[in-house]
């Protein structure tokens, strides 16, 4: 399983994207697809309205019919399957932490709503430590027709290398250009009338460019082919990636590593663009 791209399938329209997605990135990767099924199993108060053995045939069924499937659409690709034991958050960490990549489906609520990343999806994301891509269900980004960016928020106080380096690798897999934000938030106090007759952050806004663009250097040197650009936004680092997003093959946003006392958590940038983004968005862990 080592260096595979894992998917893991739920039975939804999402996760049967996310394992068309996975196809796709796993032939540029040369490497292969190994789906998986986790299931939850449910409390002991509860009485099951199927028996484990009738779970288990829909399961090994769902496993083979999208393997099959995945094989059929894209020739050549090898595809392997298993069935995961014990609960679905556990299993789904065990296994992304040895691949490549883990793939996971979110569903749509439609409109301002957004989107849906259900409690395993969250956790999951929260605690693996290798690169995790969870995918809309929908068009496909960047099938067919000219390539969007991958689009990346980068922190300037955070080390970027494994955010950073993330991007470039996939847009230089794709063919696509790598766009990366920083959002500089309006302080409180300008909003409040004409105390302070200039913005302040004028004052830094070349110095933080400048950070910006010295930390695409290094990847923009080792990826020529990829057209990079970077730039300073004013406004949630949130809200500007889902915007942008809309145009995007791939959003990129980075994920602390570090556990607070409640236990391992999502930043609020990742979790806002990931219930709203509708292109596919990777959560990468740092230190």
């Amino acid at each position: 399983m080592n260096g595979s791209v894992v998917v893991g399938l739920d039975g939804t329209a999402e996760s049967a994207q996310a394992a068309e997605w996975a196809a796709r990135e796993a032939l540029l990767r040369e490497t292969h697809v190994h789906l998986v099924h986790a299931e939850e199993p449910p409390p002991a108060a509860t009485v099951p309205l199927v028996s484990a053995d009738v779970q288990r045939q829909w399961a090994e069924s769902l496993l083979s019919t999208t393997a099959a499937a995945l094989r059929e659409r894209h020739p050549g690709l090898s595809v392997t399957t298993r069935l995961l034991p014990g609960g679905a958050v556990s299993s789904l960490v065990a296994v992304g932490d040895e691949a490549e990549l883990l793939v996971l489906g979110s569903r749509a609520l439609g409109g301002v709503a957004g989107f849906v990343v259900g409690s395993v999806g969250l956790a999951t994301v929260a605690l693996v430590e290798r690169p995790v891509v969870m995918v809309r269900a929908g068009d496909m980004p960047g099938a067919g027709g000219p390539h969007g960016a991958v689009v990346v928020g980068v922190d300037v106080e955070q080390p970027g290398d494994a955010v950073l380096g993330f991007a470039f690798e996939e847009a230089a897999r794709h063919g696509s250009a790598v766009r990366a934000l920083h959002a500089q938030q309006l302080p409180l106090y300008l909003g409040l009338g004409p105390l302070v007759t200039s913005d302040p952050r004028l004052t830094v806004a070349g110095e933080i460019e400048r950070t910006l663009a010295a930390m695409l250097e290094p990847w923009r040197a080792k990826y020529p082919e990829v057209e990079a650009t970077s730039r300073l936004i004013v406004g949630s680092a949130g809200q500007e990636l889902v915007r942008e997003a809309a145009a995007a093959d791939l959003v990129v946003v980075g994920r602390r590593t570090r556990r607070s006392s409640l236990g391992p958590h999502l930043g609020h940038v990742a979790h806002a663009v990931l219930h709203h983004s509708r292109a596919p968005v990777a959560v990468v862990a740092h230190d």
